[in-house]
């Protein structure tokens, strides 16, 4: 059967599919990473694999969230959404029948550091060269068309205002300022923030981050180093050239707070956290290591069987660090009845103070340890999966030999060295409580009308 065109795209997903059990019995050892800065001035990172016949490709800008405005929240999510929505020679129609007719998938995401666009495309030289002039093309012209703006606009605003609804929204958000308060990682979306957004925000805002000195490009896939050159040099070659990105400053440690919203939930939605750690820190292993023992590690996690299988305060009770450009969020979570959320969280708590005094065991460390190293070459049995360590290897700077050193790295780790980063950075009095909603759960003390802190 010969494949046209239209048919391209159901034909990629089941090469995704067949990828995934072509790569799953690879060494652990990660993928050869090849890096070098196009002419342009991108920074590229490249590995070549020939299973099979696809490209996988993500051109990431330092322009997330972290970039825009206060008062214009929402900016760089919207600027990065709208990059398909017309170009000088086509329309957000013709755009959608182009990667139809060419069978790419063509997509992206926007965080607090990066707006990405993402390619994927079968190798062959007719389909990827289609495919990369286009993501080209939307990189370096759109149009953002008013009425696909506010039409965008008016989206996501009904999906916010339906989402602040909702206690585990409420209790995101807040949790979330509170930790950055005053630094760029607090900022929040609110319907005011967007009905401020104009078209010329767009267009500034694209022109002064979505340049090629702010772009990391990461490719994967069935092409050679010559084709990979000629693919990053082609999606950055029409960018205006732009200032580098300042470095984001670090963000202050919290007072600890205790702060409540009300809402007629049965349910009390619980966050408790600080800032934790950056995508390069010195803790990394033993954090990441040490928080499987605490509450990343599932049903074998200190908070799981403390919370859940003692007491049955919860279904579900998590960990986690999330690693930024700066320090990301360490958070708990868990949903409980709000008649025995005060309960709950003091074992969370204790729980948490328990390990930070004195650290896994040998045997959940070696559990834990175990578990992240086994488990390491899933994360890489797929050109998906490998372009997403490569883009963050590229974007954030990290040494090439990551992929490689991980597995040796939390193998190295002692329960002296967890204890110790735990004690050094998760700290009582930096510790921030969200407890939103709970109000409807009839043995639940009565809630006050607007949020109280203690």
């Amino acid at each position: 059967m010969i494949l046209t065109p239209r048919f391209l795209a159901p034909a990629l997903a089941g090469l995704a599919l067949v990828a995934q059990l072509a790569l799953a019995p690879a060494a652990v050892a990660g993928p050869k990473i090849e890096q070098w800065t196009a002419p342009s001035g991108a920074r590229v990172s490249f590995v070549e694999s020939r299973a099979l016949p696809l490209v996988d490709i993500q051109v990431d800008f330092a322009a997330g969230s972290a970039f825009e405005p206060a008062d214009k929240a929402g900016l760089a999510s919207l600027t990065r959404s709208l990059l398909d929505a017309g170009t000088s020679a086509l329309d957000e129609q013709q755009i959608a029948e182009r990667i139809a007719d060419i069978g790419a998938q063509i997509g992206g995401s926007t965080d607090n550091d990066r707006a990405s666009l993402s390619i994927r495309s079968l190798s062959s030289a007719p389909e990827r060269d289609a495919a990369v002039d286009l993501a080209a093309a939307l990189l370096a012209q759109p149009v953002f068309p008013p009425e696909i703006l506010e039409r965008e606009r008016r989206r996501a605003i009904a999906g916010l205002r339906e989402a602040l609804t909702k206690p585990a929204t409420l209790a995101a958000r807040r949790f979330n300022e509170a930790l950055y308060s005053g630094h760029p990682y607090g900022t929040a979306t609110s319907p005011e923030s967007l009905e401020a957004i104009t078209r010329d925000d767009l267009v500034d805002f694209h022109r002064r981050h979505f340049g090629p000195q702010r772009a990391a490009i990461a490719i994967v896939g069935d092409v050679d180093r010559a084709t990979a050159e000629r693919i990053a040099q082609r999606l950055t070659a029409g960018l205006p050239p732009v200032e580098a990105a300042a470095p984001l400053p670090a963000p202050a440690a919290p007072q600890a707070e205790t702060l409540r919203i009300p809402h007629p939930s049965a349910q009390a939605h619980i966050l408790v956290g600080q800032p934790g750690m950056a995508r390069e820190d010195a803790d990394y292993f033993p954090l990441l290591v040490g928080n499987y023992v605490l509450g990343g590690g599932g049903f074998v996690s200190r908070l799981t069987q403390e919370v859940r299988e003692k007491r049955g305060f919860a279904y579900s009770v998590y960990s986690y660090f999330a690693p930024q450009q700066v320090a990301g969020p360490f958070q708990i979570g868990l949903q409980t009845r709000g008649s025995q959320a005060e309960e709950a969280l003091g074992v969370v708590r204790d729980t948490l103070a328990g390990f930070i005094a004195k650290g896994p065991s040998e045997t959940e460390l070696q559990g834990a340890k175990d578990n992240l190293i086994n488990g390491f070459g899933l994360r890489l049995d797929s050109n998906a999966k490998t372009l997403d360590y490569v883009a963050m290897i590229g974007f954030y700077g990290l040494p090439l030999d990551w992929l490689d050193t991980y597995p040796h790295k939390v193998a190295a780790v002692t329960v002296d060295q967890v204890r110790d980063a735990f004690s050094r950075r998760i700290r009582s009095e930096h510790l921030v409580t969200v407890i939103a909603g709970g109000d409807g759960d009839t043995q639940a003390a009565p809630a006050t009308a607007a949020e109280t802190r203690e």
